[in-house]
């Protein structure tokens, strides 16, 4: 599960813009694959023990939903004296507004950097950082406050990621082709892990234990396998058709660890992973430009923004299966963000829209369309129920 605002990428079949570049594609969205099929397989175990996982990592505590303990209010207590806030970062004007969510206002602006992608949770969530690529660096926020503080050197910071034991921050370097591993709470480089065929690296996500990681490959239309203790590159994997203009964007494990579900926006739907990422078993035809993946609060329920048909299509979560789809009034360009502590709205941004819209999350009705500035990417919805973030938007466990 992007819109970068970057120079064109030299591709072999032609100049590609990202999955977050600044206007949509110019041609319609193309048709789902023929070949593929709504009826969802048996799901299937997940693939590890989890009493066998990553040194460090706090335990699963229930196997069947790894979000099990970021379900409806369990805010940790010391995050329930931050602000409820709404952070936009603008890729377009390089700044971030702050939306106070009990009366949908815009009640802050920070110039911020160059072009912001993401605002970020910390391992422990006590920092917010928005991501600033072409700056090359994070600024930090104080969600006690609401005040961001001084900017922090970080290489092509296009997303940014934790490691599942919090020892390290993983810079996602788009641009470069490359992860940056960094101590987060010194911000001193660690280490890389070049991904050279991953071409548009942007989104990942977890195995239940902790082991891997599977990064999406926009610009190449597959994905790279990373063992998290050595920080190798394990695997490329390519999707059965492989878009490399707008291909594989934000990714999400399903709660039984069963599966990965990988948004490809030029398919208009979902690829599968197995739990194992090894092969791709299915995909899921959504809507046009399918693009970011959010849960429900209680993990059962799977929302994918559909950017170029302005729709949220709603899915099981463990078998895939369409259980709704909210169009937005008058049409729009969801993106990214997340849902809220209660599970009661899901707050997106409209990429091409200067929009951030409000959903129900009971019936997909339109609560409120709120003006923001230039290009609105990864907002952040703060604060999150969770016992840990292992970044992007707000990816709690």
């Amino acid at each position: 599960m992007p819109i970068h605002g970057r120079a064109l990428l030299a591709l072999a079949c032609a100049a590609a813009l990202t999955a977050c570049s600044s206007a949509p594609a110019a041609e319609e969205p193309k048709p789902a694959p023929t070949t593929t099929t709504t009826t969802p397989p048996p799901t299937t175990t997940t693939p590890k023990s989890l009493v066998d996982g990553l040194a460090g990592m706090p335990p699963v505590s229930d196997p069947h939903n790894v979000y099990a303990d970021a379900g409806p209010n369990m805010v940790l207590g010391a995050l329930k004296q931050d602000k409820p806030l709404v952070y936009v970062p603008h890729s377009g004007s390089g700044d971030v507004w702050v939306i106070d969510p009990a009366t949908f206002q815009v009640v802050a602006k920070y110039p911020a950097g160059v072009e912001l992608q993401h605002v970020v949770p910390s391992f422990d969530m006590r920092t917010l950082y928005a991501t600033d690529d072409q700056g090359d660096h994070l600024l930090p926020f104080d969600p006690r406050t609401g005040q961001p503080g001084k900017q922090i050197p970080v290489v092509d910071p296009y997303n940014m990621y934790f490691t599942p034991d919090g020892k390290f921050a993983i810079s996602v370097a788009e641009r470069l082709r490359k992860l940056v591993w960094y101590d987060p709470a010194t911000w001193k480089q660690q280490d890389e892990t070049a991904v050279p065929d991953c071409a548009g690296v942007d989104h990942a996500d977890f195995s239940p234990d902790g082991r891997t990681a599977v990064f999406t490959c926009e610009f190449a239309g597959r994905v790279a396998v990373i063992d998290i203790a050595s920080h190798k590159l394990l695997r490329m994997i390519d999707m059965p058709q492989r878009h490399t203009v707008m291909g594989p964007q934000d990714i999400k494990l399903a709660p039984d660890g069963s599966a990965y579900y990988i948004a490809d926006s030029d398919a208009n739907g979902l690829w599968v992973l197995d739990g194992a990422a090894t092969k791709v078993q299915r995909f899921i035809p959504t809507g046009g430009g399918a693009h970011g993946l959010y849960l429900s609060r209680d993990a059962k329920q799977l929302y994918v923004t559909n950017r170029h048909e302005g729709s949220v299509s709603v899915l099981d979560s463990y078998t895939g299966a369409e259980q709704a789809k909210w169009r937005i009034p008058g049409g729009g360009s969801p993106d990214m963000g997340n849902v809220t502590a209660d599970g009661s709205q899901l707050w997106l941004s409209g990429r091409y829209d200067r929009t951030v819209y409000v959903l129900s999350t009971k019936d997909g009705s339109l609560l409120r369309k709120i003006p923001v500035g230039n290009q609105p990417h990864g907002l952040c919805v703060w604060p999150q129920p969770g016992r840990y973030s292992l970044g992007h938007t707000g990816i709690t466990r």
